[in-house]
């Protein structure tokens, strides 16, 4: 019996997947920092995470496209991505204000076509990308595998039921990059601000809050109990 043809799309190319690392890194809380600065901070700060994440391709990444307040990116290696990711993180985590990140990786066969990849494994890094909290970088097995050989710190979370994904999927939690310690949170906006400089303070309920702007001090000043949870 002769061996089955390859698969062809529908322009009779032949589809050949190839395995690659793909990573999706997104600004958590990109929807709470638009509310109080304005669609014009919210197109400068997906810009800038644009623009940070082209300057800190390695060899053998890309940057696939910008997806609204997100980038996908694909790397030749797992190490590769996790340290993409990394560098990422570190050059943003230097902004006087910025959302936190979120990122999700997952090594798997996809096909590329004009510039873009598609294939479960793309889906795959993008559900455990969806899956992750703000600060915090998730990955599949093997990638965790190839960041711990290089001497990254790595938690198992344990199986995890991911969205529109049959079976539960084992995650981990890799430190690509330390969080910064004299980072905090701002309540209102939910960008990162550095304590020893933030624009302003408010003390509520015995805990004192830092904010990145006057206006976020103002509309917590306006409505404490929704932000100070």
């Amino acid at each position: 019996m002769s061996p089955p043809n390859p698969p062809v799309d529908s322009d009779d190319r032949e589809v050949h997947p190839h395995e690659h690392t793909f990573s999706f890194v997104d600004l958590a809380g990109f929807t709470a920092a638009t509310e109080v600065h304005g669609d014009s901070t919210a197109v400068d700060l997906a810009e800038r995470l644009v623009a940070v994440a082209t300057s800190s391709l390695g060899p053998g990444d890309r940057l696939v496209k910008s997806i609204g307040d997100a980038v996908m990116l694909v790397s030749d290696t797992s190490l590769g991505a996790v340290r993409l990711v990394g560098a990422i993180c570190n050059a943003l985590d230097g902004e006087p204000a910025f959302p936190v990140l979120r990122a999700g990786m997952h090594e798997g066969p996809a096909i590329e076509r004009d510039g873009d990849w598609f294939g479960s494994a793309v889906n795959l890094a993008a559900r455990v990308a969806a899956h992750a909290a703000g600060d915090q970088v998730l990955s599949t097995a093997a990638v965790a595998n190839a960041a711990t050989e290089a001497g990254f710190e790595t938690r198992p979370l344990g199986e995890v039921r991911l969205r529109n994904v049959g079976e539960p999927v084992p995650l981990f939690e890799v430190v690509a990059c330390p969080t910064l310690p004299d980072r905090v949170i701002d309540p209102v906006c939910h960008m990162a601000v550095d304590r020893r400089s933030a624009p302003s303070r408010l003390r509520h309920d015995d805990h004192k809050h830092l904010f990145c702007s006057l206006e976020c001090a103002g509309a917590f000043a306006a409505d404490p109990g929704r932000y100070a949870s």
